[in-house]
């Protein structure tokens, strides 16, 4: 193995364990905000703002170049935004009103979602068959999740629901986004490499979001604040939002980043082992009981993921012999 190879490895296996370690650490503290504050909205769009407020320090430093774009480069990147947020939103209600484990099962399903959004958003992405095959075995082990020991299906409405939002809009975001950001990346006078990309895409989904803190909390949301306050104390409130939306942030980057470096297929992989990592410490921290169905059933579904994900891996094509 060459220098640059060993340095390569290096930095890949650097990438994958900052992306790991943010990502479950994001799940742990957004957990703990989500039981303190039932202002869930607003704990989204506060932990975007701590993402904001490190990008401007970046820019603002000269620690990264600012992104040079103009009108129409943001409003191509709205969408994109806007299916971020409510990814976002999704993904924090759903922890919220459930347990962590609980969702993380049922945001396992996210490939069905991407493979019906592939054939009805152009351009059409067909997957090979054997693909398609697996999302019964994903939405199988999903069912069998939900199936409790002598009470039957037993399902939390509600976390359900906004995680499936979460597994549509980030569909929805793959497939709107990879044109996009490709143009934008390619050009380099904009100044649009990955972490740039996520802190525009950051900042919309925000200003996407207060929107709906203002409908769904606002005239709440100083007597839900003071009660949270009162009940748990202002510092470990703050620190738990804070720490949720830095590492919120810093987990996104280091994906993006990995992404920009090995490919959706190999990203995609990795992200299916990273939910067992986020299932097991949730359950252990929270402990969140893990009846044998779910823990069967959780692990054909990660399992349907990540086969779901090698079948979707289309072939190299061949190059024409002169």
């Amino acid at each position: 193995m060459s220098k640059s190879e060993s340095t390569s490895t290096l930095k890949l296996t650097m990438l994958v364990a900052a992306w790991y370690a943010g990502n479950t650490f994001y799940n742990v503290y957004n957990k703990k905000a989500t039981n303190m504050i039932h202002a869930h909205w607003f704990v989204a769009a506060a932990q975007l703002v701590v993402g904001i407020v490190w990008s401007l320090s970046c820019w603002t430093l000269g620690i990264r170049k600012k992104p040079n774009l103009t009108g129409a480069d943001i409003a191509k990147c709205i969408p994109v935004g806007l299916c971020s947020a409510i990814a976002h939103a999704g993904s924090v209600l759903a922890s919220g009103m459930g347990a962590v484990s609980f969702a993380q099962i049922v945001k396992a399903c996210e490939p069905v979602f991407a493979a019906v959004v592939g054939i009805l958003v152009p351009p059409v992405d067909v997957k090979p068959p054997l693909a398609y095959a697996m999302l019964v075995v994903i939405i199988g082990g999903v069912g069998l999740a939900c199936v409790k020991e002598g009470k039957g299906v037993e399902i939390n409405v509600g976390a359900f629901t906004y995680a499936s939002i979460a597994n549509l809009a980030a569909a929805l975001k793959g497939k709107l986004g990879g044109s996009t950001t490709k143009v934008l990346k390619k050009d380099a006078s904009k100044n649009m490499d990955s972490a740039n990309v996520y802190a525009v895409t950051n900042i919309i989904s925000f200003l996407c979001t207060v929107p709906m803190v203002v409908i769904e909390e606002l005239p709440t949301l100083q007597d839900t604040w003071d009660h949270a306050v009162a009940e748990h104390g202002f510092q470990p409130l703050v620190m738990n939002i804070a720490l949720s939306g830095f590492f919120f942030y810093i987990y996104n980057e280091f994906a993006f980043a990995f992404t920009s470096q090995v490919g959706a297929v190999t990203s995609s992989v990795l992200n299916t082992a990273k939910r067992v990592i986020i299932i097991v410490v949730s359950s252990i921290i929270f402990k969140e009981a893990m009846q044998r169905n779910t823990v069967i059933g959780s692990a054909i579904a990660i399992g349907g993921t990540f086969l779901y994900s090698m079948a979707s891996k289309k072939p190299a094509k061949k190059e024409k012999s002169a």
